[in-house]
């Protein structure tokens, strides 16, 4: 019986050791085609941020052709699920300039410096576009009624607390601003007037009012919105709307000091 068993372990062991290896390539070979073609899915297809288009508008808080663009205009981006394809910058500082002491100086005068550098707040303290455009285009609304003093009500009509307020206080609302400043200072070709609007870092140039047909032409992903599926197969760049726009000169900034232009 001892004899038995002496002779049946190493057989068993070798009968283990077989089973153990086999089971062992045998998952392997099992997991390696799947992980093979998750790592090939990773790498062919890109995230839905990655096809986003970047959607850029430098602009002003107090010129009314900024404010007529991103209540009547660029909130489209907001309508038919386009927002969902889109990365939207807003970028307030516009057309104003560093004064030699280091003071802001802006088109419209204090107010608008001080508009900008809320709304700069605001943007910063609330990444969320859909929360800070909210907010931001409650405060170009009442630009455009004449009653941007009442811009602080645009808090609450947003639903955001007194955060971009206690920011502006603090002095960071400045620092934010030179931020933008710099990155204003920065653009290639340089703005010319505002609303200056890019798609994926191209300027529209005159041709900003028909931003959503760009979007939409540079978008690559599959899941295409309602707002492209309706919009004609080429841009046409020669609309009355696009005739009739009016802008914000940079050439004209150092000469207006107050009101609107």
């Amino acid at each position: 019986m001892h004899s038995n068993l002496k002779k049946s372990t190493p057989e068993r062991e070798r009968e283990r050791e077989r089973e153990m290896g086999d089971g062992s390539f045998s998952g392997r070979s099992r997991l390696a085609p799947t992980s093979l073609v998750l790592v090939l899915l990773l790498l062919v297809s890109p995230s839905q941020s990655d096809q986003r288009v970047a959607l850029s508008l430098y602009y002003e808080a107090l010129c009314p052709y900024c404010a007529n663009f991103i209540v009547n205009t660029l909130s489209k981006a907001f309508d038919a699920g386009l927002i969902s394809i889109v990365d939207l910058k807003l970028v307030p500082w516009g057309n104003g300039w560093i004064l030699p002491d280091g003071s802001l100086s802006c088109q419209h005068g204090p107010d608008e410096c001080q508009l900008n550098a809320i709304e700069a707040c605001a943007i910063t303290i609330y990444p969320d576009v859909n929360r800070h455009f909210r907010f931001i285009n409650c405060v170009e609304q009442l630009t455009l009624q004449g009653r941007h003093n009442e811009w602080s009500n645009c808090l609450g009509v947003a639903g955001l607390s007194n955060a971009p307020v206690d920011c502006y206080n603090r002095g960071d609302g400045i620092k934010l601003e030179r931020r933008n400043a710099d990155e204003t200072a920065r653009l290639n070709p340089p703005h010319r007037f505002v609303p200056w609007v890019l798609v994926n870092n191209q300027p529209l140039q005159e041709d900003f009012p028909n931003f959503v047909s760009y979007v939409c032409k540079a978008y690559k992903g599959n899941r295409v919105p309602a707002a492209c599926r309706s919009l004609p197969a080429t841009i046409d760049s020669s609309g009355e709307e696009i005739r009739s726009s009016r802008v914000c000169y940079a050439s004209a900034a150092r000469n207006v000091t107050s009101g609107l232009q």
